[in-house]
């Protein structure tokens, strides 16, 4: 299940590497074809030639490098960036930070590890959110009570 906005962006790679759950070691597999079911993109890779090898594969993560990423736009980030990045407000008190990220249809949520409270839901929009820094690693959200009330779970 790709989470990526395009997903036609796999026909453009050559190669994808796999994180096995449990093991710091990945291990990298050429693409041989790309196609399309439903919501899902279907890989075939070199080396992987029967349904029983594939299932072997089921559940992990698959990633690819950062020099084949596509380019960002404006206010657009890569995923990995967001996650243990520092929230504040836009007064400096400091939320906590970016645990996990929930894809919806409508807008992403990122979810927010408070020290000692309960996680804070931020819908990723940008009434909420002011300014994302990567390179300081900050993400500014506004000040609202609106946020704290309603997307605490």
């Amino acid at each position: 299940m790709p989470q990526t906005d395009d997903i036609k962006r796999f026909e453009l790679l050559k190669s994808i590497e796999v994180f096995f759950e449990g093991k710091p070691e990945s291990k990298t597999y050429d693409i041989e074809e790309v196609s399309y079911h439903k919501s899902f993109v279907i890989l075939k890779l070199k080396g992987i030639s029967d349904m029983t090898a594939a299932e072997k594969l089921k559940g992990y993560i698959i990633k690819i490098t950062r020099e084949a990423a596509l380019p960002l736009k404006e206010d657009e980030y890569y995923i990995s960036d967001l996650y243990g990045m520092s929230v504040i407000t836009d007064d400096g008190e400091k939320i906590g930070e970016i645990d996990d990220i929930i894809f919806t249809g409508a807008n992403d949520v990122y979810v927010v590890k408070a020290e000692g409270q309960k996680d804070v839901l931020i819908p990723a929009v940008k009434k909420y959110i002011l300014s994302v820094n990567v390179s300081e690693n900050v993400m500014v959200i506004h000040n609202s009570q609106f946020i704290i009330d309603n997307y605490r779970p």
